[in-house]
């Protein structure tokens, strides 16, 4: 988006304040009603903080151990919240941190806001100590930047950068701000931005689009939805549940679309992707209409493009045109907020139910639960498996809590057989597939949702990408429940060498530390399990616990994630072993 195109404001404020640039920074904070920030300070940021601690009784700021925490626990606030989420750095490295965090959030579309400190506009360009072109490194990784060098810049800008953070397709933007902008004074004043010349946060339905899809759905013999994050990001669960309702129509979901609908809904049979249910994936090439929602066909979802539902209609409910028509063709391609198109779809939709196609479903369904599903979650071996320890979680949260995972076998793990009641129950990295981003975005989950609870499951791996920020849970006193999942392996590439490349286990063999003392060392009650009859008990200490709570559940080592589909094949080649 151009820099320089004119944003639309909200009725003008006309009182002024002559102030500080970097006052200037919190007060617009304010009027967007930010209460919460992530951080790290840092010399070309000082005058920001400087400004902060005047206002701590107004802005809660969460010192991260390191600024990629700050854009994760950003992330995981706004995921469960809805709000934009806030994170501040200083220049170079500082700024640079954040950069995995901003990408994280752009391919998940995630709302944050990053703020950056800069050296002076005077040095720029001059190689000057902690300068870096953070500018063109987030380029490419955000929906938005821009570089402020003056303060009279600040008010607009930021209001700019709220509007698009949150608005149509979420996202992050980042604002760089020069340390001379941030200690001249300026004339303050505040407008909300409303709009932006040249961007459509959300694109107009066409009414011929409803038509032609209700009348594509209604002739269908044996359809398939699959929802996405859009359904969550567009606040439209209510909507797609009386759709799912009325139209009879089984379902499956994204990794990112998980809890928009209950597990337990009868219209809901499971996961699509690499690791996703056996019926879903299989069925997807069986369909004869296949109805997207708020989802961008990503390849884990797909598999072989040149196979992928080539029988079937296709409709794609989205928000975004620039995933229309990216991955795999849409025959009628519906534009809109999803909470409007669908909701002006299901008036068009005849009620119908597929008993032939669900008992379809069923049966394959029967399939993956005698060959896997039970061997992962009622285990008759001796070691722990990652599935039951996920079933008692379920038992002792009733289905209610917020799972946060990583990425990696435990991730698969814990979106299968997670027990979803709620929407925005389901957070990880799906997109980036980011290592090291479930302890942070914990806490940023349970600072979102304070009266909910919130379980970190986290293989050893990851879990050692970002443990510092064990010392921001224990700052905080925030309630996360933390279950490492120690297999001593990097469990997910572990099982494709076993699996692809002859079982040449390069590199992924972990000799971990003693994860109990660590976090003991940060005061946090820890427990360590290795017997299946001490993991319930275990499970239920942790979830009564008020405060942290860090369990580690020595699982077996060379355990797989099954069903799978292989790397670039196509989802009718789905492996149960």
């Amino acid at each position: 988006m151009n820099p320089n195109t004119i944003a639309k404001s909200a009725p003008k404020n006309n009182s002024t304040l002559k102030i500080t640039g970097a006052e200037a920074i919190i007060r617009c904070l304010l009027e967007e009603g930010v209460d919460l920030i992530y951080g790290y300070p840092g010399g070309a940021i000082m005058p920001v903080y400087d400004e902060l601690y005047k206002f701590q009784d107004q802005i809660q700021h969460v010192l991260t151990r390191h600024e990629q925490g700050a854009t994760h626990a950003a992330q995981g606030y706004a995921r469960t919240s809805g709000r934009v989420g806030v994170a501040v750095a200083t220049s170079g490295p500082g700024a640079t941190n954040l950069v995995t965090g901003i990408a994280d959030a752009q391919i998940d579309s995630t709302p944050m806001v990053c703020i950056t400190g800069q050296v002076p506009s005077h040095l720029l360009g001059s190689d000057a100590f902690q300068e870096t072109d953070i500018i063109g490194i987030s380029t490419p990784v955000t929906k938005w930047n821009y570089q402020i060098t003056r303060a009279e810049e600040i008010p607009s800008i930021l209001a700019k950068a709220f509007y698009i953070a949150r608005s149509g397709r979420p996202g992050p933007v980042l604002i760089d701000i020069t340390k001379d902008a941030q200690f001249s004074e300026m004339e303050f004043s505040y407008q909300q931005c409303i709009g932006v010349r040249s961007y459509t946060a959300i694109p107009e339905t066409d009414p011929k689009t409803i038509e032609a899809a209700a009348a594509i759905i209604n002739a269908a013999k044996k359809p398939l939805i699959v929802w996405g994050q859009g359904v969550i990001l567009g606040k439209a669960e209510e909507a797609f549940k009386a759709f799912v309702e009325k139209s009879g129509i089984p379902a499956a979901w994204t990794i990112l679309g998980a809890s928009a609908l209950a597990t337990d809904h009868p219209q809901n049979f499971g996961m699509v992707g690499m690791h996703g249910n056996y019926a879903p994936n299989l069925l997807t090439n069986e369909c004869d209409v296949l109805v997207a929602i708020g989802m961008r066909f990503d390849d884990r979802v797909t598999g072989d493009l040149n196979t992928y539902a080539k029988q079937a209609q296709v409709i794609h409910l989205e928000i975004d045109p620039a995933e229309v028509n990216k991955n795999v063709m849409a025959d009628v391609a519906v534009m809109g907020d999803c909470k409007q198109t669908l909701t002006a779809l299901t008036e068009k939709v005849e009620a119908k139910t597929y008993p032939d196609w669900e008992a379809e479903f069923r049966r394959l369904w029967a399939i993956e639960t005698e060959k896997v599903i039970t061997p992962d979650t009622q285990p008759t071996k001796a070691g722990l498996t990652m599935g039951e320890t996920i079933v008692a979680i379920n038992k002792h949260s009733k289905g209610d809590a917020v799972i946060v995972t990583d990425v990696g076998q435990h991730q698969m793990v814990a979106c299968r057989y997670a027990e979803f009641n709620l929407s925005k129950s389901n957070i990880t990295s799906g997109g980036l597939g980011t290592m090291g981003f479930a302890l942070p975005a914990a806490l940023g989950a349970k600072m979102g949702a304070p009266d909910r609870q919130v379980v970190a499951v986290i293989g050893d791996g990851g879990y050692q990408m970002t443990i510092q920020e064990l010392g921001t849970i224990f700052q905080t006193q925030a309630a996360v429940k933390i279950v490492v999942l120690n297999n001593e392996f990097l469990g997910m590439v572990r099982q494709w060498q076993q699996l692809f490349f002859d079982k040449r286990y390069a590199s992924t063999e972990m000799v971990n530390p003693d994860f109990v003392k660590i976090a003991e060392g940060f005061h946090i009650r820890a427990k360590k399990v290795d017997k299946r009859e001490d993991l319930d008990a275990a499970v239920g200490e942790m979830m009564a616990h008020d405060g942290p709570y860090f369990l580690e559940v020595r699982v077996e080592k060379e355990d797989n994630v099954f069903p799978m589909i292989p790397s670039g094949a196509s989802v009718s080649d789905i492996r149960l072993s």
